[in-house]
């Protein structure tokens, strides 16, 4: 199914604050955070689908069964 353009944005978006969660947590103590786990087992999940919808869009706007959008994760550098 194509997304409008807002819901692509929207997505996208959504893709951006996960990516921030989730660099977020990896900057605080995992005993300090209880089922920390369980949290980035979901983001993961999160932040899959949401580019899964969105390599949807892509290639319906494309006409291309290849389009995928790419897997970034946030690295931190001081780590």
């Amino acid at each position: 199914m194509k997304l409008t353009t807002v819901e692509r944005e929207r997505i996208t978006d959504s893709v951006l604050k996960i990516q921030s969660v989730r660099a977020s947590l990896e900057q605080v103590d995992e005993e300090k955070i209880p089922k920390r786990d369980e949290m980035e087992e979901c983001l993961e999940g999160v932040d899959h689908g949401l580019r899964e919808a969105l390599g949807y869009a892509r290639r319906d706007a494309a006409g291309s069964a290849e389009s995928k959008p790419p897997k970034n994760r946030p690295k931190n550098e001081g780590e």
